[in-house]
C-alpha cells in the first residue's frame, strides 16, 4: 500500500514482457502523478525499451516515477512499497459528484467542433483517462494527434481541477516553436477531446537509449531548444518543474517539442516560491528533497539532469537504489569525466549547483543560460526561428510513419465510440452530470491567431 500522504494517481503500469531492445519492456511511468497516470500529451510514445546503459556501468531503472504530494515525507517515499495496477478504463467508474460538489470552470465558447469531423486512424497512446488518437480532419486533410479523455475517470479522481489548468498551460504556448501546441478542444456529454500537435519523431528518450549518448554538439542544440522553451514559460510565471527526456520529442524535422505539462506552476513571479513536493526521482533538485519552498531555478537544475544524461549516459547521481540516489542529489559531490569540454563542465557545475541561490539562473534566469558561453556557438534567433539544421533526423516519411510509437498502441482497434457523441436519448443522469463539471473545457481560438 501506498503512504496515506501520497495521492492515490501514484501507479506503474506494467505492460508485461516485449520483444523490444534488451528482450524486455521498461515500464513506463504516469506521465503525472497528479493525472493518475494519464499521459499529459499522451500522444508520447511508450517505447519497447528496457532502460539498459553500458556505457555507464549500470542498468538505470525499468521506471521513473513521478511523485506528486503535498506533504511530502522523504523518508517515507523512501520506502513505499508497489502499488497497485489500476486501469480505469476498463473498470465501472462510481458515480461522479453531485452537482453541488461540482466546479463551475466558466462559461463554454460553444465551439462548434464535434468528434465526426475527424478520422480516427490509429490508438498512439493511452492512459488511465483516455486514449491518444492519430486522427485526419475530414475538412484540411491535417493530422492531429488527439487526446480523448472519459469525463466520469476524471471526475472519480477528482482532476477536473488539473485538466483544465493543463488546457490552460497548453493555451500559452502557442507562439512558441519548441512547446507543443493546442489547436482546440471540445467536448461530448461523457468525453473530453484535446487537438494537439501531432508530433511523431520518437522521445528524446527513445533516441538516447538508443545512442547511449551524445556528442557535445548534438547536446548542446538539444539543450538550447529545451532552455529556449523553458525561458518562454518562466516569462509567463510558469514553473515546469517535471523536464526528463520522456518529456521531450523530437518533430519530424528533429527539433525538440516539449510536452506534458501536468506538474507545471501557475502564477509564479519572479522572486516567488512554491512548495508542493512533485517531480520525478531521479531529477529532483536538492531543495524539493529537503522540504524547502523552491523557484524557477528548479528547472534549471533539472536542464542541468537531462544535458548530464545526454553526455554521459546517465542522470547525475543516480544510483538503483533510490535512498541512496536521495542522499548523492544531496550531499554527494558533481563528479565530471574529463570527456567533455571546459564549457560544458562549467555549465554543468552552474546548472547543478546544490545552493539555489548559487545556482546559474538564480538572478537573471534564462538571459544567465543562454548568455553562457556553452551556446556561444548559437544564434538565438536563428534558433527560436528554427533556421539552425538539427543535428539529427528522425527520417519519418509521412504523418503515417508510425515508426516511433509502440506496436501494442498502434496494432490496438480504434473504438467506434470515440468518433460520436452519445445518442441524447441515451445520456444517462451520471453522463449528464459529468457533462455539467466541465463548462469552460472548449475552446477554439481567434482568427487572429492563425496570422
Amino acid at each position: 500500500m501506498w503512504p496515506a500522504f501520497l495521492a492515490t494517481e501514484a501507479f506503474f503500469r506494467n505492460r508485461g514482457q516485449s520483444k523490444g531492445v534488451g528482450g524486455a519492456r521498461r515500464l513506463r511511468s504516469a506521465a503525472a502523478l497528479l493525472r493518475n497516470g494519464m499521459l499529459l500529451l499522451a500522444q508520447i510514445p511508450s517505447t519497447n525499451l528496457q532502460r539498459y546503459r553500458e556505457s555507464a556501468g549500470a542498468l538505470l531503472p525499468d521506471e521513473r516515477q513521478t511523485i506528486y504530494t503535498d506533504i511530502p515525507e522523504v523518508q517515507s517515499i523512501l520506502n513505499m512499497g508497489s502499488p497497485q495496477d489500476t486501469e480505469l478504463l476498463n473498470a465501472n467508474p462510481s458515480p461522479p459528484p453531485s452537482p453541488s460538489q461540482q466546479i463551475n470552470l466558466g462559461p463554454s465558447s460553444n465551439p462548434t467542433a464535434k468528434p465526426s469531423d475527424f478520422n480516427f486512424l490509429k490508438v498512439i497512446g493511452k492512459g488511465s483517462f483516455g486514449k491518444v488518437l492519430l486522427a485526419r480532419h475530414r475538412t484540411d486533410d491535417q493530422f492531429y494527434a488527439v487526446k480523448v479523455l472519459q469525463k466520469k475517470a476524471i471526475l472519480k479522481k477528482k482532476e477536473e481541477k488539473h485538466i483544465m489548468s493543463e488546457r490552460n498551460v497548453l493555451l500559452k504556448n502557442v507562439k512558441h516553436p519548441f512547446l507543443v501546441g493546442l489547436h482546440y478542444s471540445f467536448q461530448t456529454a461523457d468525453k473530453l477531446y484535446f487537438v494537439l500537435d501531432y508530433i511523431n519523431g520518437g522521445e528524446l528518450f527513445y533516441h538516447l537509449q538508443r545512442e547511449r549518448c551524445f556528442l557535445e554538439p548534438r547536446a548542446r542544440f538539444y539543450a538550447a531548444e529545451i532552455a529556449s522553451a523553458l525561458g518562454y514559460l518562466h516569462s509567463l510565471n510558469i514553473v515546469y518543474r517535471d523536464l526528463k527526456p520522456e518529456n521531450i520529442l523530437l518533430d519530424s524535422q528533429g527539433h525538440i517539442v516539449l510536452t506534458d505539462f501536468g506538474l507545471c506552476k501557475e502564477n509564479i513571479e519572479p522572486n516567488g516560491t512554491t512548495s508542493t513536493f512533485c517531480g520525478t526521482p531521479e531529477y529532483l533538485a536538492p531543495e524539493v528533497l529537503h522540504k524547502q519552498p523552491y523557484d524557477r531555478t528548479v528547472d534549471w537544475w533539472c536542464l542541468g539532469a537531462v544535458l548530464y544524461e545526454m553526455l554521459y549516459g546517465l542522470p547525475p547521481f543516480y544510483s538503483r537504489n533510490t535512498a541512496e540516489m536521495y542522499d548523492n542529489i544531496l550531499n554527494k559531490p558533481l563528479q565530471l569525466k574529463p570527456n567533455i569540454s571546459n564549457a560544458a563542465r562549467n555549465l554543468l557545475e552552474g546548472l547543478l549547483q546544490k545552493d539555489r541561490s548559487k545556482r546559474l539562473g538564480c538572478s537573471q534566469d534564462f538571459t544567465e543560460i543562454k548568455d553562457h558561453m556553452f551556446f556561444s556557438p548559437i544564434n538565438w534567433d536563428d534558433l527560436n526561428a528554427k533556421k539552425l539544421t538539427p543535428p539529427f533526423n528522425p527520417n519519418v516519411s509521412g504523418p503515417n510513419d508510425l515508426r516511433h510509437f509502440d506496436p501494442e498502441f498502434t496494432d490496438e482497434p480504434v473504438p467506434s465510440s470515440i468518433g460520436c457523441s452519445p445518442d441524447s436519448a441515451l445520456v444517462t443522469s451520471s453522463i449528464q452530470e459529468a457533462a455539467e463539471a466541465f463548462l469552460g473545457f472548449s475552446y477554439a481560438p481567434s482568427m487572429d491567431s492563425y496570422l
